[in-house]
């Protein structure tokens, strides 16, 4: 069945694409959910708007990203914590907090699950962390912990 895709979807195809799928697939999942239209031969014209609107958007993300990494490159972001006489933290520093602290010491809002931490932190020291911004536009920042009273 041909669809025209109002939505991404992962594995089939993005916003103002016209793909075929298996009928069952459209009837019981696309459909419902309001991420597929049934194409006919006169929807090419709002297939090409959405795929024009999907790519202004596009562009324009990856503009605002770009801006975003040149702002924070070579950035050493300083986050206070509770820490024992060893350097091991009371706690840990999370994605969140980092997350926080950008917006707080650069004005640059980040979202967290940008932030490629494999696990928290939990211990004093400066540790290089690699945000994935948009598509394959990333930036390296150190976060430097420092142990509070």
């Amino acid at each position: 069945m041909r669809v025209l895709l109002r939505d991404d979807v992962d594995g089939v195809g993005r916003r103002g694409d016209i793909v075929n799928v298996s009928d069952g697939f459209a009837r019981n999942f696309l459909f419902p959910n309001g991420r597929a239209l049934k194409a006919s031969e006169n929807i090419e014209g709002q297939a090409t708007a959405m795929r024009r609107a999907r790519d202004l958007r596009h562009a324009a993300s990856e503009e605002a990203a770009r801006a975003q990494a040149d702002a924070l490159s070579g950035a050493t972001i300083t986050i206070a914590a509770r820490a024992g006489n060893t350097g091991r933290l009371f706690g840990s520093v999370t994605a969140h907090e980092i997350a926080d602290a950008i917006n707080a010491q650069k004005g640059v809002v980040v979202e967290r699950d940008a932030i490629a931490l494999s696990e928290p932190i939990k211990s004093v020291g400066t540790v290089e962390i690699p945000i994935r911004l948009f598509g394959d536009i990333s930036v390296d920042i150190n976060v430097d912990v420092t142990a509070s009273a």
